[in-house]
């Protein structure tokens, strides 16, 4: 049985910043500058201002005599000179400017003339992308609400488990930017240690429980394959399908990418070839290996489908055509989850790798598309501080939430019973009601992210903070 899960990467910094408007300039106008009559007077207008006097500046005292004070006193003095003549000319224009004769300032210099220097652009700091964070976070969400509830019509609405590898594989290709074997380890040190941290007290725990490993508890130190585990424990290890999924993406993206690198499109279309030779003409081998087969199939084209958002590849496809093969995707997907229902037991996606496939293509390949064909950055959300807030949590805990988010729920169970034994909870909460652990559950989600989620902030070579 798949269950439908979360796993985060990193964040991936996208920068926003906003251009300003070219100003035209006045084509071909000249600059007439009124000219003072020398051998007339007259007294000034009363709306006007007399010429100001010539004034020369006083010349600061040198300290020490220069080899040079004399060409620098004439340099001096010519500058000033420069500086009267221009506050006259600015005064002149002024003047004949309030005439109604005057020519407009020419745009780019100011009233005397003087060419206005653009203002030195300054820095901008680089700010993460809130449409992808947006989409994890609420992914995140959904892995919650289908574990807690387990509706089936879930995946249908949001296949988060789709996104996620989407999101995954648009990282990564703009990771691979720098040598291949950093990336992988930079991707192995955030994912392992995390990892490690809560598999020690859920390995200790089904000891604790009469578990008896053997060879096959180095999975437990490196998932490539499906770490074991009992039967008790099976709720808390069994979401780990998805790191060994994304585990088996990185190890392989450095090829995977050099390949869809050389044809797109036709790689982007023959990535979905895997998950129907499975289907329809060989299932695989039935173990850990065919397991990891199944599951790589199943989402191979929205991680190829991130690769396609970072290099602009979805951009330049017509909206059309994209469109359309969007909606030929998720109308396939539909069809075989609800015509299969007799060989699943339901129309669930988490269920049916094929219908989750081809459902998780078309959805995934519309969110991406219309990212970067409309340009979304969900800028508006850093408006609304306790949102993007709460956004910011769910990036920078995704690995927590996602291993412990099991347990939590677990958890609840019995804490609501214990609820029980106290007549005034009794009597005023709704401790039957699914909802009421549903948020339960949240609270002990939000306690393991203060108590655990530093392990992820030491992963990534971070002061390690209780809360992000």
């Amino acid at each position: 049985m798949t269950w439908d899960q979360q796993y985060p990467y990193q964040q991936n910094p996208y920068q926003q910043g906003y251009n300003g408007y070219d100003h035209g300039a006045y084509g071909n106008q000249q600059q007439y500058t009124q000219q003072p009559y020398p051998d007339h007077t007259y007294p000034p207008a009363p709306d006007q201002t007399a010429p100001l006097p010539l004034v020369e500046p006083e010349p600061e005292p040198e300290l020490e005599p220069q080899p040079d004070s004399t060409a620098a006193a004439a340099a001096a003095a010519a500058a000033a000179a420069a500086a009267a003549a221009g506050a006259a000319t600015a005064v002149g224009n002024r003047s004949a400017r309030r005439n109604g004769w005057a020519q407009p300032t020419a745009p780019g210099t100011d009233e005397t003339g003087t060419e206005e220097s653009d203002p030195e652009p300054q820095p901008k700091k680089p700010a993460r992308d809130r449409y992808f964070d947006t989409l994890r976070a609420v992914a995140l969400i959904r892995v919650v609400t289908y574990h807690t509830f387990g509706w089936a019509w879930c995946g249908m609405v949001f296949p988060s488990m789709g996104i996620m590898f989407g999101l995954a594989g648009t990282l990564m290709a703009k990771s691979l930017e720098r040598p291949a074997l950093k990336v992988v380890k930079s991707r192995l040190r955030r994912l392992l240690p995390p990892f490690w941290f809560w598999g020690f007290f859920v390995v200790l725990a089904m000891l604790i429980h009469d578990w008896m490993p053997g060879w096959q508890i180095v999975y437990w130190v490196v998932p490539l394959g499906d770490p074991p585990g009992n039967a008790w424990g099976e709720q808390a290890w069994e979401i780990l399908w998805y790191l060994r999924t994304y585990l088996w993406f990185v190890l392989l993206s450095p090829a995977l990418l050099w390949i869809f690198r050389k044809a797109p499109v036709p790689v982007l279309l023959a990535s979905l070839a895997p998950i129907l030779v499975l289907n329809f003409v060989w299932s695989g081998p039935d173990n850990r290996f065919g397991s990891a087969l199944w599951d790589l199939s199943t989402y191979l084209f929205c991680w190829i489908l991130g690769f396609a958002h970072r290099d602009g590849v979805l951009q330049r496809m017509k909206p059309a055509l994209v469109v359309v093969g969007s909606l030929a995707a998720v109308g396939y997907g539909g069809w075989y989850a609800f015509s299969h229902q007799a060989d699943f037991g339901t129309y669930d996606l988490d269920e049916n790798p094929l219908a989750q496939a081809f459902w998780s293509a078309g959805f995934v390949m519309l969110l991406m598309w219309a990212k970067a064909y409309f340009k979304i950055d969900f800028a508006w959300l850093t408006r609304y501080r306790r949102a993007d807030r709460t956004v910011t949590i769910f990036n920078a805990r995704a690995v927590t939430i996602y291993l412990w988010h099991e347990i939590a729920l677990v958890l609840a169970v019995p804490l609501i019973d214990q609820m029980w034994n106290v007549p005034a909870f009794e009597k005023w909460l709704p401790l039957d009601s699914q909802w009421f652990m549903f948020g339960v559950g949240w609270i002990l989600i939000a306690v393991f992210v203060v108590a655990c989620g530093w392990v992820e902030d030491v992963a990534a070579k971070k002061k390690p903070k209780l809360v992000p």
